[in-house]
């Protein structure tokens, strides 16, 4: 992405989102958290689509991107919005190492956290839990309502179907006591859309 574009979207953030798409461009792809094919793609697959959802997210909003894997949504979403605090949630013991080693080079200890453990472990509570290419809607629903706060909400990044896993999820709403909503929204700096589903506290 060229330089001028990065700033106009990241603003202070455009250097370290740059380093960040260096970091998975070569240590994501060597640890194995990025596939060899995807070094091409990383900006338009994975960074501005992590950020597609960020005007959903409230002001100074507490954030919990779970499986965070190689930091997708949740680095991309701390980069563009300082005012967030995110916990980055991973199991693995492999992902959470390189979790750590991202967030301490791009100086972001102060407002990011690692924490490995699964989501069904974790005690928390988040006012925004979100997630990318980790489950089908009825398993995150499971995993992921106990980690909303009472009025919080969880934001997971789909693809075309979202609207039918939102429809063939409607007993596992009931049973959790959550409603959904489907939005379809710009990917930044480029001419795509995606879509994300939008769980509240019915």
């Amino acid at each position: 992405m060229p330089e001028d574009a990065r700033a106009a979207l990241f603003g202070a953030g455009a250097e370290s989102i740059k380093r960040y798409v260096d970091i998975l461009a070569s240590r994501g792809i060597d640890w194995g958290l990025i596939g060899p094919r995807e070094g091409e793609r990383l900006w338009e697959r994975h960074i501005l689509n992590s950020i597609a959802a960020s005007e959903l997210i409230p002001a100074g909003a507490t954030v919990v991107d779970v499986g965070s894997g190689a930091g997708l949504p949740g680095i991309p979403l701390a980069i563009l919005r300082p005012d967030l605090r995110v916990t980055l949630l991973e199991s693995l013991l492999r992902r959470a190492g390189f979790l750590e080693l991202a967030v301490s080079e791009l100086g972001l200890d102060g407002r990011v956290q690692v924490v490995r453990s699964r989501a069904e472990e974790h005690r928390e509570r988040y006012a925004v839990v979100t997630c990318r290419a980790v489950a089908p809607l009825p398993r995150l629903i499971g995993w992921c309502s106990p980690l909303m706060t009472r009025s919080g909400r969880l934001l997971t990044l789909k693809g075309s179907t979202a609207a039918d896993e939102l429809a063939e999820s409607s007993a596992q709403l009931r049973k959790a006591r959550l409603q959904g909503v489907v939005h379809e929204l710009p990917v930044p700096g480029t001419e795509e859309v995606t879509w994300a589903i939008e769980l509240t506290r019915a």
